[in-house]
Parts: structure tokens; C-alpha cells; sequence
């Protein structure tokens, strides 16, 4: 029986990835071939979406993108075998494409390789290697394994996450806590999306781990309620890790009781603020807390709570089935191991890549990314969200890097890149920041919630030729209050796109 993958990815099937497989099946009975239908994430390169593949004996043929009206040909020229070599549509094998072979794939390993509804796929492919390893060391020992990793937060913020997890194993409670954050809401990110859809069952492994090092027994997953397919393949997985024994009371004979939920969240921005998150799991309003205390100490409930996001958790699973040493050998500086960064925008080829830390933003936009898809001049490419700088071809040579862009007076974020051209109005993107912080603020402190609102009438003034020299000076003096007075990240980063653009592009705001 031959093998055939048509990804069940969002992204796949917005483009007919449904229909695709349909064809597929209904051309093989024809054909009178025994095929057995995979539906598996995508590998991420979205614009060979659908992209199926097919097993043969040298490895898996991919055929990409797709149109259901294709299929019958491909089938015809012997797509089936591995056969067709169609100039359209034939890739030859998937793993030696040169978008798969530039890459480091850990945390996505499994993902577009794995049937994502099947746990014996998952525990084929070394799936639940790093929880069996976990239960055979004390809670400490996994704590410390993850500190020696040098793992930190892929949520933004790049807090080491090992002494995040210290802090919750040291607290004194008779309940804690493990919660994922997967209120993926910025701009240009969807590697969150794509490894729950593609690799469910590695998420609750690494929350079950979590759970084990810092001694909780409840967690729970705030999903976004955009990603309607996300949350049926993690309920669909955790109902199956229930019932194998992978979730629940003595977890494989350990003593391990941990449970795990989901919570789909209303779509507010401000819930990727870890506390914003935790007030709406608790059923109230997404308002931003004051801290101290922190989460690590008072969290959900009041209860000593780990929060991280969906790749750090995701990645916990290969830290401990392979070493701490084996991770942190990748990597530069301070941030070492992996990344999964996400290509989006004006570009030609978009998607999910996973690299070591240290590839340059050139590299990742013109050689992976392969420049703008509109052809023209790539201009400005936004990192880290709606929240980050905009940073110049100028310094394409800056690799990624937590620190490196901190000096750069950007940040590298949860890893999205947009891209633009040259036919972008920087000014107009400036404004857009402001505009966007308006839009999504908690409303609790007033740096953020009127600040916003008054740098875009500023804006307004400075395009418009008012005033210019000192509506620029009142600009940079709000950003300053922005940044010193916001409770949280959302008032206190706007002003990071808004410099960027001013510093960088400067003639957009020219009258």
C-alpha cells in the first residue's frame, strides 16, 4: 500500500487542500491503486500549497501546489509511484528541497511528517522520548536540564524559561498551575497554528513535563478562537493521550496525576499578556495585572502557575529526550538553540522556517524568502509583530539574535518577518502603530490607552506639514512616556515601530 500525505494544515486547505485530497482518493480507486490517505501538516512552505506527497522507497516525493483539476493527470503519469515528473508540479524528494535542507528542525521535526490524529505515529517518531526521560529524574533535575538548555520564552519577551520553571518548583501551594499561551495574535506569526494542527500530541508532552518538574497537576491551553482547526486537533489529541494513559492519574505508572484543557479565547490582542491571559481563564475581563507579584508566585487563581508559550513548550520534549548540551549547541551568544521564524507579508516565498539562532534577517528574507513577491525592491521588513521595529535592507546583515537586536533597537519577538516593498508609506505604518495600540489596549493605564490615541493625531500633524519640527520632538516625547509609563508591553513597545520608521524613513514624513 502506498502512502499518500495531502496536509489538513488551515492554510493548505484554504488554498484546496480538501478538495485535493478528495480527488486523490477518488482517482487512485479508479486507477485500482491501494492508497492509504495521510492527512498531515504542511512543512511550511505555503506557497507550494496544497503540496501532496508520496512515499516511495528513496523517500517522499512531493508534488506542489496542487489544483484538485491536476490530480487525475498527476495520477495518470504515475504520481502515485513517485513517477510523474511533471515540470508544473513534480519537487523530487521533499527532504532534499533547498528550503527543507537550510534548516534545524527540532521543535517542528515531527511537523508535514507526522499523521497529527495518530499517537502510534507520534510514539513511532520518538514521540513521548523526553516525558519517559523526565519520570527517571527528579522534578530539580528537569528543572536544572531545562536552565542548562538555555531555552527562553518564544513568546516575545526571551525570558530564560528553566528559571521561570525554578521559581514555581520553589513555591510553597497546595495547587499549581501549567498554562499555554497560544493567543498568537501578531502580525506575520503562525508557527503556534501550524505545529497544534501538525504535531498536537509534542505540546501536551512538553506541558506534562512542565507539569512533572514544577509538581502541578491542572493546565490549561488559551487558544485563539481564530484557529478553529487548532482547537479541534488538540482536543482530539487530548482525548487520545487520555485515553492511552498519556494524561490523567499515574501517568505511566509514575504517580503522575496532570490534566489538561483547552480555552478558546474572545480574540482580544491584549490576552498574549501572560496576566491579560490568566484574567480571561479566570472569566473576567482581559485587563493587564500590576506585577509583583508575578505569575511564577501568584498566577491563576492565586496559585503558582508556569506560563509559556506554545514552541517553548513544544520544545521542552527534545531538550529532554537529547540533553541540555545537545540543544544549547546551536545557537549563538545567549540565544541558543532553535528558532521557528515565519515569513509573511510582500513575499515571495512564505512560510515556517526553523534555524539555529544566528542566520541573518538577509539570509531568512532574500535567500529563503526569496525578495518581495511583487518583484520591486524590498524596503522595510517589520520584526517581532505589530509591536516591533522596522528595520532597513541597511541591516539585513543582522542575524537573529535576542541580543543583537536589542542593541539594534529591535527585537526579535515570537519570530514573524513582514516584508514591503518599496511602494510602502512608512508614515502610514508609523500611524498604524498607534492606531493598532488604540485599538487593542486594555484600557487600564493611561500612557497606553490615551497615549495611543494622541500619537496618532500627532502623526496626522507631521504628514500634513503642521508644525513639523516640533510635532516631532512632542512625537518623541510621547513615545518616551509610552515607553516608561505602560503597565505592560502593549503601550510600552508601540513606540518601537514608530521610532524605527521615523529613524530609518524619515522622507516619509516629510509634508
Amino acid at each position: 500500500m502506498t502512502k499518500v500525505f495531502v496536509p489538513r494544515d488551515m492554510a493548505a486547505k484554504s488554498v484546496g487542500a480538501d478538495e485535493v485530497a478528495e480527488r486523490v482518493t477518488a482517482a487512485a480507486r479508479t486507477a485500482g491503486a491501494d492508497v492509504e490517505l495521510v492527512r498531515n501538516g504542511s512543512r511550511g512552505m505555503l506557497w507550494l500549497e496544497p503540496m501532496i506527497e508520496v512515499e516511495t522507497p528513496e523517500g517522499r516525493v512531493g508534488y506542489g501546489p496542487v489544483a484538485p483539476e491536476d490530480v487525475d493527470g498527476l495520477v495518470a503519469a504515475g504520481m502515485l509511484t513517485g513517477a510523474a515528473r511533471s515540470e508544473g508540479a513534480y519537487l523530487g524528494l521533499v527532504e532534499e528541497l533547498p528550503w527543507m535542507k537550510r534548516q534545524q528542525r527540532l521543535t517542528f521535526a515531527r511537523v508535514g511528517v507526522v499523521d497529527p490524529r495518530s499517537v502510534d505515529d507520534y510514539t513511532a517518531n520518538d514521540g513521548f522520548a523526553g516525558l519517559k526521560k523526565a519520570l527517571t529524574m527528579t522534578p530539580a533535575e528537569v528543572v536544572e536540564e531545562v536552565v542548562g538548555s538555555g531555552l527562553r520564552g518564544r513568546g516575545g519577551a526571551g525570558f530564560p524559561t528553566g528559571i521561570k520553571w525554578r521559581t514555581v518548583l520553589g513555591a510553597e501551594s497546595d495547587l499549581k498551575f501549567v498554562c499555554c499561551n497560544a493567543d498568537e495574535g501578531d502580525s506575520g506569526t503562525f508557527a503556534d497554528r501550524m505545529l497544534i494542527e501538525g504535531d498536537p500530541f509534542v505540546l501536551i508532552e512538553g506541558m506534562t513535563i512542565a507539569a512533572y518538574a514544577v509538581g502541578a497537576t491542572e493546565g490549561y491551553v488559551y487558544l485563539r478562537s481564530e484557529y478553529p482547526d487548532a482547537v479541534e486537533a488538540l482536543n482530539a489529541a487530548i482525548v487520545t493521550c487520555r485515553a492511552n494513559g498519556w494524561l490523567g492519574e499515574n501517568i505511566l505508572g509514575s504517580g503522575l496525576t496532570f490534566d489538561l484543557q483547552v480555552r478558546v479565547g474572545a480574540g482580544a490582542y491584549i490576552c498574549g499578556e501572560e496576566t491579560s491571559m490568566l484574567e480571561s481563564l479566570e472569566g473576567k475581563r482581559g485587563m493587564v495585572r500590576a506585577k509583583p507579584p508575578i505569575p511564577a508566585l501568584e498566577g491563576l487563581f492565586g496559585k503558582p502557575t508556569v506560563v509559556n508559550n506554545v514552541l517553548s513548550l513544544a520544545t521542552i520534549p527534545t531538550i529532554l529526550a537529547n540533553g541540555a548540551a545537545t540543544y544549547a549547541a546551536y545557537g549563538v551568544g545567549r540565544s541558543l538553540g532553535t528558532s521557528v521564524f515565519q515569513l509573511g507579508g510582500n513575499v515571495a516565498r512564505g512560510g515556517v522556517v526553523e534555524t539555529a539562532f544566528g542566520i541573518t534577517l538577509g539570509e531568512l528574507v532574500n535567500d529563503l524568502g526569496g525578495g518581495s513577491a511583487s518583484g520591486r525592491p524590498v524596503r522595510a521588513v517589520q520584526v517581532g509583530g505589530p509591536l516591533g521595529a522596522y528595520l532597513p535592507v541597511g541591516q539585513f546583515d543582522l542575524p537573529m539574535d535576542y541580543e543583537a537586536f536589542a542593541a539594534a533597537g529591535a527585537m526579535v519577538g515570537h519570530g514573524g518577518i513582514v516584508v514591503f516593498d518599496e511602494s510602502v508609506d512608512m508614515a502610514a505604518m508609523a500611524r498604524f502603530a498607534f492606531e493598532f495600540c488604540a485599538e487593542e489596549s486594555c484600557g487600564k493605564c493611561t500612557p497606553c490607552r490615551v497615549g495611543a490615541t494622541r500619537g496618532v493625531e500627532t502623526i496626522d500633524r507631521i504628514v500634513a506639514g503642521q508644525d513639523r519640527r516640533k510635532n516631532l520632538v512632542l512625537l518623541d516625547d510621547l513615545c518616551d512616556l509610552m515607553t516608561d509609563g505602560s503597565l505592560c508591553a502593549m503601550g510600552g513597545l508601540t513606540p518601537l515601530p514608530v521610532r524605527s520608521a521615523v529613524r530609518h524613513f524619515g522622507e516619509d514624513f516629510d509634508a
